[in-house]
């Protein structure tokens, strides 16, 4: 049905691309790039006699609009997925526009030297990509992403309108570390060290780093505490859901976690501004990326449940009523299907779902959207079909 390039080969890319292998229908060949050829070159290899679909690889600097532009019309995909970093996010979406390819993301483009992240620099290809006649695809993972879907899911089935949406993010895990990140360092450190912010009442209130804390007993992981962050998707469901009132984010820390943060901290480890460093200039945190260990070493020691959901508080038929909509993820699970923990599962198998909705052609509408602005009936089936089943709670206990 489809020829795709996938951009990334870290361990999210490594579950897309093998969910992408096992839906070989749609998915009739990929091409795997990154900067590291030899990552790709493996990937193939362990796939190649379990698969219908084609596979080939290539070496790109998704830093270099030039060279995606070179391979893209090398390769003449249907659709680029793009698995890399953040930053990278509008070199590869001008290489798209350049080209004529449609673009799907999980996570919305960050500048590297500001801990901001925000749409409002890939809502500026609207118009572009909408004269060009392809569709792009904001924040197909699991939050951005899932938490999106279950939103417009909610408001299509259960809702007239939706009031409060509080989505949680609870990971159960435990990899055995003292400190270590389930997802890349760097950007998973400059999302807790950051400010906190939620959406109420038509503007943004912030808050000081894990300034908010809550108690959440989540189905079958347990109580837990967990903090308020501001996350991306309350920025495009707070334009896209009518009626809309409070909108918060909430994510679990362990205390071990949040002590040794805390000292990294203090101690600067975690700045983004470069320093020098025996004749040379560093970043921080940078260093700290490559000090950690890497997220994809986790998946054989990483035991317990993720559990993300949303839950909605709205009006149907006049009255008041409140919906949880939830999945939760088995690391050890995870880890025997294809050899990742739970993390980089959540996020690597929507990302293939929302590149296939683009594929067979059930998400088609040009210019630039978050995922909650198409139908997501087909999404929410594909859930169920490809690893992350979901739950609906019609008596949730909420959060205050």
């Amino acid at each position: 049905m489809g020829r795709c390039l996938i951009i990334g080969c870290g361990g999210v890319a490594s579950v897309a691309i093998h969910k992408c292998c096992m839906n070989s229908r749609v998915f009739e060949e990929i091409c795997i790039a990154s900067r590291t050829k030899s990552k790709c070159d493996a990937l193939k290899e362990k796939l190649e006699p379990v698969t219908d679909t084609v596979i080939t690889t290539a070496q790109v600097n998704a830093d270099n609009t030039d060279e995606l532009i070179t391979l893209i019309k090398a390769y003449d995909p249907d659709a680029v997925l793009n698995l890399a970093l953040p930053y990278q996010d509008l070199t590869i979406m001008d290489a798209c526009l350049a080209t004529g390819k449609h673009y799907i993301d999980t996570a919305n483009y960050e500048p590297e030297d500001t801990a901001k992240f925000e749409y409002k620099w890939q809502w500026a290809y609207r118009d572009r990509f909408e004269k060009a006649n392809i569709t792009a695809v904001l924040g197909s993972g699991f939050d951005p992403g899932v938490t999106s879907v279950f939103t417009a899911y909610a408001l299509k089935h259960y809702f007239d309108e939706i009031n409060y949406i509080d989505i949680l993010d609870c990971n159960g895990g435990d990899h055995g570390y003292p400190f270590a990140t389930n997802f890349n360092p760097e950007i998973n450190i400059r999302e807790v060290s950051a400010k906190g912010s939620y959406w109420e009442d038509g503007h943004w209130v912030e808050t000081e780093p894990l300034e908010i804390k809550r108690e959440y007993d989540f189905p079958q992981v347990g109580v837990k505490d967990m903090y308020l962050l501001h996350h991306e998707e309350i920025e495009s469901l707070a334009v896209n859901i009518p009626g809309i009132k409070r909108i918060r984010f909430f994510m679990t820390f362990g205390q071990s976690y949040l002590t040794h943060l805390k000292c990294l901290e203090n101690v600067g480890m975690t700045s983004i501004e470069p320093i020098m460093f025996e004749g040379r200039e560093i970043v921080p945190l940078k260093f700290l990326n490559a000090v950690l260990p890497d997220p994809a070493s986790l998946g054989p020691r990483t035991k317990g449940k993720t559990n993300i959901g949303c839950i909605f508080t709205g009006v149907k038929d006049g009255k008041t009523k409140t919906i949880y909509i939830y999945n939760v993820c088995d690391h050890q699970e995870c880890y025997r299907e294809l050899g990742s923990q739970a993390v980089a599962y959540t996020t690597g198998v929507p990302a293939m779902i929302g590149t296939s909705m683009v594929l067979s052609g059930k998400w088609n509408k040009p210019g630039v959207y978050t995922v909650e602005e198409f139908d997501p009936d087909p999404f929410m089936d594909a859930l169920n079909k490809w690893g992350l089943p979901w739950i609906v709670d019609e008596n949730p206990k909420t959060v205050q």
